[in-house]
């Protein structure tokens, strides 16, 4: 009996655990190693039918970006945010991609090449860290990434700690909402706007708004700042 009730107690303290990091929804080992299928995940992240493929000049808009920032985008994947971010900051600006994945990385840093972008830092970032200079953003921008974040607090810490004071971070998450959103968002991303808020406030940010004319059709903007 001891044996059995001490095993349900630990299981009770599992299940919350796993719903916190994702696991039970994401394994982010497919973007890492040496067998990354670069092109296939080019054909599936920047599939021009994706929302926030469609609808990337209004979530450009919304940031509201300016000459000589420096903008992190975190799980830049494949680089589809990256050339429209690096020309609205122009020359004197900085443009840090940040992913887990080396092949990302690495197709990033060919992709900037080839289109004479002199203003990019590539950055192969850890699960739980950003891996960026303290204070040296103005802007964190998150695009269908949150949800994959497996260790959220430390993930948050590392992105509040590389913000320069009044900096902003920036998520762009799919909308999960029980009875309206479609079957792979229900079961793909753990737990919907509300939470996501309450974590990323939990961690020391200021809610700032909703940005709701951007286009998107079942993703949502919500933008925070880093208290000064």
């Amino acid at each position: 009996m001891r044996i059995t009730v001490a095993l349900l107690f630990a299981l009770f303290w599992a299940i919350p655990a796993v719903a916190q990091t994702g696991h039970s929804h994401d394994n982010n080992t497919q973007f890492q190693g040496t067998g990354v299928d670069v092109e296939q995940w080019i054909k599936r992240l920047e599939n021009p039918e994706r929302d926030v493929i469609a609808h990337r000049d209004g979530v450009i808009a919304a940031l509201g970006l300016r000459p000589g920032q420096h903008v992190a985008d975190v799980g830049a994947g494949t680089g589809a945010y990256m050339e429209a971010v690096s020309r609205a900051i122009g020359v004197n600006g900085r443009y840090y991609g940040v992913d887990i994945s080396a092949a990302f990385v690495g197709h990033m840093r060919d992709r900037a090449a080839h289109a004479g972008l002199g203003n990019v830092t590539l950055i192969v970032g850890r699960t739980d860290h950003a891996t960026l200079p303290p204070a040296s953003v103005d802007v964190v921008l998150v695009v269908n990434t949150y949800h994959h974040f497996a260790q959220v607090g430390p993930m948050l810490a590392s992105l509040r700690q590389a913000l320069k004071p009044g900096g902003e971070l920036v998520i762009v998450e799919f909308d999960r909402v029980e009875g309206v959103s479609r079957q792979w968002i229900l079961d793909h991303i753990r737990a919907g706007k509300a939470t996501f808020r309450e974590e990323i406030e939990a961690a020391g940010f200021r809610f700032v708004e909703e940005v709701e004319d951007t286009g998107l059709e079942e993703n949502f903007l919500l933008r925070f700042a880093k208290p000064k």
